[in-house]
């Protein structure tokens, strides 16, 4: 099939999902902040290819902020959402607070969870406690529905005092 059949295709595709209510391609509730993007390749008459830097909260632990940055694939494909994204993204997690636990919580636990194509692929960020060093560790990977890709950026914080307020120990929470 060629480069233009295979475009329109897509396009077709993406006007039947929206027209039957399927969710957009962002993780749905709350979604991150969009910090800033940068072009990294020009596109002529259609949206740039880009590095986008997001940041969101861990919704179980409070105190501890992550940020991570995606590639977005612009073009026909990218500019209606059709264009199946890049598996690499990095991660940094840092504590800029008190941690405070709200729940317990599973290894590997989702903390975010983002598509990065109409259907078959998806990014997450899950969380982990290192009991020994009493650390926070996030992995951010991509998976497929078929095939996932081994690329994955990890990220630590170990828990520090804050103030007055004792460290909490991770392994009393995550288990």
């Amino acid at each position: 099939m060629s480069k233009a059949k295979t475009q329109l295709f897509r396009a077709l595709a993406l006007a039947l999902a929206l027209a039957a209510g399927l969710p957009a391609a962002r993780a749905q509730g709350e979604g991150p902040d969009l910090i800033m993007r940068k072009s990294t390749v020009f596109k002529l008459l259609t949206p740039n290819d880009k590095l986008a830097v997001y940041g969101i909260d861990d919704p179980l632990v409070e105190g501890v902020a992550c940020h991570y940055t995606a590639p977005e694939r612009g073009g026909v494909a990218g500019m209606f959402g059709l264009a199946e994204e890049r598996s690499e993204v990095s991660l940094a997690c840092r504590q800029y607070g008190p941690i405070r636990f709200s729940d317990k919580a599973e290894q590997g636990e989702v903390v975010f969870r983002e598509r990065r194509s109409l259907v078959f692929k998806k990014m997450q960020i899950v969380r982990g406690c290192d009991a020994k060093r009493n650390v926070l560790v996030y992995m951010a990977y991509s998976d497929r529905l078929i095939e996932g890709s081994p690329q994955n950026s990890t990220s630590s914080v170990p828990i520090m005092p804050w103030g007055d307020a004792p460290a909490p120990k991770c392994a009393e929470f995550i288990r």
